[in-house]
């Protein structure tokens, strides 16, 4: 395996190399139900950031590093009030993603790939201005749980610390998931029809909508479940490295 993880690599293991594409997980700090830790969205995007990049270069010998996950996301009302949830503005978000590309820029890289695990982050009016800033510096993102339909993979639908975030962290971090811990993630709807029909949005106020911060009931997780989901969600963003590596746009 090729060095891909810039948190375990030193300057003589990529000194060498060329790169085609960095990868940056960002995640947030918030609780996820009872039973998983605050840094879940960063442990997710990281691994399977990692687990794509490993796949593309054992496939294709393309290097790209994956950098430190950003563990600061935007929180909805409720949820920051919980003891040691960050919440990051927008504004805040844009100076980091920023100073990352003006940094990666000035050292010769011209591709990255966001890849998203906090629901709540919004990157696409971020990315615009700054292509606008860096015409020839290509930025994507991808929230990686929404990319493969849960529907074949889990019984219970997932929106916050539940069956398929739970599996998937089991799969690759079983010693930071403690099920006995695991309220129920019952979720209570808007008293608004037009809301939950989706005719409008407003953000939901998480400590009313949610018992326990979760929304999505965990107890029917597994690893093997966790596995076989991670590895088509893999897949898919491997191949998605692979074309940001070596395709122009137009």
């Amino acid at each position: 395996m090729e060095t891909v993880n810039l948190i375990k690599a030193t300057l003589s293991d990529i000194k060498d190399k060329n790169f085609k594409l960095a990868v940056l997980p960002w995640g947030a700090t918030e609780p996820h139900n009872l039973h998983l830790p605050y840094l879940t969205d960063c442990l997710l995007a990281q691994s399977i950031a990692l687990d794509a990049a490993e796949k593309l270069y054992n496939e294709t010998g393309i290097n790209c590093m994956v950098l430190p996950p950003v563990p600061f996301g935007a929180q909805n009302p409720g949820q920051r009030e919980n003891t040691f949830c960050i919440h990051t503005r927008y504004s805040t978000q844009f100076a980091i993603l920023s100073d990352i590309v003006s940094s990666l820029y000035y050292q010769g890289i011209r591709r990255l790939a966001i890849i998203n695990g906090h629901g709540g982050n919004t990157f696409k009016p971020l990315i615009r201005d700054l292509a606008n800033d860096f015409p020839d510096f290509i930025i994507s993102v991808t929230d990686w749980f929404a990319i493969v339909p849960q529907e074949e993979y889990f019984e219970n639908k997932d929106d916050h610390a539940g069956e398929m975030e739970t599996s998937v962290l089991l799969h690759y971090h079983p010693n930071l998931v403690d099920m006995k811990k695991a309220g129920k993630g019952s979720y209570h709807p808007f008293k608004m029809k037009s809301l939950n029909e989706k005719i409008a949005w407003v953000p939901r106020h998480w400590n009313k909508a949610s018992d326990d911060t979760g929304i999505g009931n965990p107890s029917k997780s597994t690893p093997e479940k966790g596995e076989k989901y991670a590895k088509e969600v893999v897949k898919r963003i491997s191949d998605l490295f692979y074309d940001m590596a070596v395709s122009e746009l137009y």
